[in-house]
């Protein structure tokens, strides 16, 4: 008996792979930059932690620099945990190698570069934008075959 798994080509998978794998490290990434952020601007979440750096220092959860890093690992949780669901579906679809290799990438090229761009060193809009739509049109692409290879 054949499986839908059977159908999954080794490279696309290898890809798919890599690239999530990729994703994983820079979403992992995300922790230590807030914390670097929150140092360097002396504005920690958390009594204890501000307190371990001066005792008259005050919790603050309002720092824009702060923010703007935590609001890109919120973006990047919102965005890449749906493409490792949808772009291993997609897998099963049986894609074109060459396509599914490339939508793979650009989606976490894309990623990379819309914290580049948002969270690192500020680039001013369409940046952002352009960064974002890089990683959210090939997702829909694939979720949209995704759901028109598996309609019955």
């Amino acid at each position: 008996m054949t499986s839908v798994f059977d159908s999954i080509d080794a490279e696309v998978f290898q890809t798919y792979l890599f690239w999530s794998s990729v994703l994983v490290m820079k979403m992992l990434l995300m922790s230590p930059l807030t914390s670097l952020t929150r140092v360097r601007k002396m504005a920690f979440a958390n009594p204890e932690d501000a307190s371990a750096v001066s005792k008259k220092l005050k919790p603050k959860l309002d720092d824009p620099d702060v923010e703007r890093v935590r609001r890109a690992h919120l973006n990047d949780l919102e965005n890449i945990l749906p493409f490792f669901v949808i772009g291993f579906l997609y897998l099963l679809t049986n894609p074109a190698p060459f396509l599914a290799i490339n939508l793979f990438r650009a989606v976490a090229v894309s990623r990379i570069l819309h914290t580049l761009v948002y969270a690192v060193v500020v680039v001013p809009q369409p940046a952002r934008f352009l960064a974002f739509m890089g990683g959210m049109v090939p997702t829909v692409y694939m979720t949209l075959q995704t759901i028109l290879y598996f309609m019955i």
